[in-house]
């Protein structure tokens, strides 16, 4: 077996992040349209309410799948781009496609204009 334990705790959430379909909406929104999106704009590009984008965005930015900009009283959404090449790597370890040995990444949760931890 090539996954740990610690790997498969790990990765439980990331994959239980995907468990909603209109997480992966956001998810495909965001990664298409590379670039921060107000959670207006999300709104009103999937036609969801407010409070239920909200809702997915929390659990999406506490796997770090997306990662939220914020500049003044205003918060933007982005994908977080080592999701893109991160998470595939993994789903394929977990399917024994590939040997074990991707990590989690490290890049902060939240940043301001100059990528700096907020």
């Amino acid at each position: 077996m090539d996954v740990s334990r610690q790997d498969a705790e790990t990765w439980a959430p990331w994959f239980r992040a995907l468990g909603d379909p209109s997480r992966i909406l956001i998810l495909n929104l965001l990664a298409t349209e590379r670039r921060a999106m107000s959670v207006g704009e999300i709104v009103e590009a999937l036609d969801l309410a407010q409070s239920t984008v909200s809702h997915h965005l929390k659990i999406l930015g506490e796997v770090r799948f997306v990662l939220v900009e914020r500049v003044s009283t205003s918060s933007s959404w982005r994908i977080n781009e080592r999701c893109l090449s991160c998470f595939p790597s993994t789903a394929e370890v977990v399917m024994g496609r590939i040997p074990a040995g991707v990590s989690p990444w490290d890049e902060p949760a939240s940043t301001d204009r100059t990528g700096r931890r907020t």
